[in-house]
């Protein structure tokens, strides 16, 4: 076989990131995972997205216009001769300087109808063009709505990449049960009982669904989104998540009753070490591990409540004073949106003054590498999936704050199920005393002990799932064999 006929058999895949941090992050390392298994990826960022990436790196002094065109492609610093990374940007329909988070309705609303022309534009040049290789599969974020629809126009192997927990996934995949028994749609009436019809969930309580799920009014611009979106994953060839299979068997066992899915996660950098991919819409601090460096071991409490979410001001308020009471140590990524775009002032009057020594705000930083620290010893989070997969393979205690969308279903999880974490306050309204005393516990008490033996359990879970002849490596070739058989079947082999 010569090169030209070698290089037709490889896949190769267009693969398309959702436009958040969260999606990002897995999505980038995915395409890697793929590369590294003989997959040439065309991976799709929006300009906006991009133009963040780019714009948070810490950028040298450039000396050569080579330099300057690196700059470009954020898979620059790993291509390589047995890495084959091609990568793209699309329009999502506005100009960068417009506050997609300001404006979030108005932005989504105009995504869900512009975007899809984008993608299929991008997608027919790379067919038109005869790339070598030839482009055999379609993978998409399960957000997007358009998927089988492009995949059949352009006679594509469809993959949907799910990037949050089989629990999420299983809950919208079954809307049509939570809307038939009145848990939620237009005839929604608050029921509180618990449902236990969903294939692959014993049961689970209202208010663990997500916050989609939990709204009264079903009509808004991101239910449309959802509704589409989880009607077209019915389509796909294949259905991808970033779990492991060990942590959510019986429901990643009910999806495979439907679809051919496959657990894969987590889905890591190589080493666990910070990406060489920039993947941060955000500018990282580097003050952190100075700071880690000069604190005990297990003695830092980390904070952040991720990249989307809002949290209103009085909550922000009350964290603070609870940090402060409770003594520990902390590190907290306070980002300068945290409560709105155009709200800065949020932190008391003073405060930074107040915790000098103790505590270290920073607007960003590289989470990897933070709580890998032998210094940390707990974390207040929001619950982004992300996030919890992080905390598992550093054994990290959690103390969930949910915040938004999946977090509250991921907090069943963290805190319910694996029992990994407790929630930073049992009711409303938030009260720093209780923060107080919930950060000792966790970090000093007989409870912590407790999150850490069986936090100890998961990590130990996932990383036999990683290892040689474990369920997430298994999966993975399975599915690199079945995508194969896949395209010989399109190709009419």
């Amino acid at each position: 076989m010569n090169e030209m006929e070698k290089s037709n058999t490889k896949p190769h895949a267009v693969l398309f990131c959702y436009p958040l941090q969260g999606h990002v992050i897995p999505s980038v390392h995915l395409a890697v995972k793929l590369a590294s298994k003989g997959f040439t990826i065309t991976f799709v960022n929006t300009k906006y997205i991009h133009h963040h990436i780019n714009k948070s790196k810490s950028k040298p002094n450039h000396t050569s216009k080579d330099d300057d065109d690196d700059e470009d492609d954020i898979f620059a610093g790993i291509r390589n001769s047995t890495l084959d990374i091609r990568y793209a940007t699309i329009d999502d329909g506005y100009p960068l300087g417009f506050d997609r988070s300001l404006n979030h309705d108005q932005f989504w609303d105009g995504f869900k109808y512009v975007f899809p022309a984008h993608v299929d534009e991008l997608v027919g040049n790379i067919v038109r063009k005869h790339s070598q290789p030839p482009l055999t599969c379609l993978i998409a974020d399960t957000f997007f709505t358009w998927s089988s629809m492009i995949a059949s126009k352009y006679n594509l192997v469809n993959i949907s990449f799910w990037t949050e927990p089989a629990l999420v996934l299983t809950l919208y995949y079954h809307l049509d049960l939570l809307i038939q028994n009145r848990h939620f749609g237009a005839s929604h009436d608050n029921r509180k009982d618990t449902i236990d019809y969903i294939p692959g969930v014993p049961e689970i309580d209202p208010k663990d669904l997500m916050s989609y799920l939990q709204a009264t009014d079903p009509r808004t611009t991101v239910h449309k989104i959802i509704f589409r979106a989880f009607a077209d994953v019915k389509k796909a060839d294949f259905i991808v998540i970033n779990t492991v299979q060990e942590l959510e068997s019986m429901t990643i066992s009910a999806l495979q009753q439907k679809q051919p899915t496959y657990a894969i996660g987590p889905i890591f950098p190589s080493g666990f070490a910070k990406s060489i991919v920039p993947t941060s819409l955000w500018s990282e601090s580097h003050c952190t591990h100075e700071w880690l460096s000069t604190k005990p071991h297990n003695s830092v409490l980390y904070v952040s409540f991720g990249s989307y979410a809002h949290a209103c001001k009085k909550d922000i308020e009350e964290i603070a004073e609870g940090l402060l009471l409770s003594k520990v140590s902390f590190i907290w990524v306070l980002r300068p949106d945290i409560v709105s775009s155009d709200e800065n002032d949020i932190l008391p009057v003073g405060y930074e003054e107040a915790i000098k020594g103790r505590g270290l705000i920073v607007p960003w930083c590289s989470q990897i590498e933070v709580i890998s620290h032998p210094a940390i010893g707990g974390f207040i989070t929001h619950c982004g999936w992300n996030s919890i997969l992080e905390s598992i393979w550093c054994k990290i205690p959690l103390l969930a704050y949910p915040l938004l969308t999946d977090q509250f279903t991921n907090r069943k999880l963290v805190v319910d199920d694996w029992k990994i974490g407790v929630n930073l306050i049992d009711s409303k309204p938030i009260n720093r005393k209780e923060i107080a005393e919930k950060i000792n516990r966790v970090m000093s008490g007989k409870l912590g002990d407790e999150l850490k033996k069986n936090i100890m359990e998961a990590r130990n879970c996932v990383e036999n799932a990683l290892g040689h002849g474990g369920s997430s490596e298994t999966m993975f070739s399975r599915f690199l064999s079945d995508v194969n058989t896949q395209i010989e079947k399109l190709r009419g082999v």
